[in-house]
């Protein structure tokens, strides 16, 4: 079943708020319907409404999909340390003189070994 624009909202503020009624409240449904929000998603409850549960369970399932990274980002990250692409900052400390230093950050190529890591794990998995 196709959602209307106020149930899709109310699916949104839920993955935002966390609270049924709020989230009702903010996607445009009035008081009384905004109290019955929690049994909508309730299959004990006769005002239970599945597409509703099924949308709002599809779209945590997004959120957590979007969080971790898939194969390709994975060998795209390790593609791009083995070709010493990647920098990474260091802390780096220079004498000015008279015993004193100081220190600074600096940018360097990913090291010889993180390199041939990466190109052990991209092996490791062709």
């Amino acid at each position: 079943m196709k959602l209307t624009e106020k149930q899709r909202r109310l699916i949104n503020a839920i993955v935002e708020v966390g609270e049924k009624v709020e989230a009702a409240r903010r996607a445009g449904y009035t008081e009384a319907s905004a109290k019955d929000a929690p049994n909508w998603f309730n299959p004990n409850k006769h005002q239970y409404k599945p597409y509703l549960k099924e949308a709002l369970e599809k779209r945590l399932l997004e959120m957590d999909a979007e969080k971790v990274a898939d194969g390709n980002e994975v060998m795209q990250f390790l593609t791009t340390v083995m070709r010493g692409e990647l920098q990474e900052e260091v802390v780096t400390s220079e004498g000015t003189g008279d015993g004193q230093s100081r220190t600074k950050i600096v940018k360097k190529q990913v090291c010889a070994r993180d390199r041939l890591d990466a190109a052990k794990q991209i092996a490791r998995t062709l």
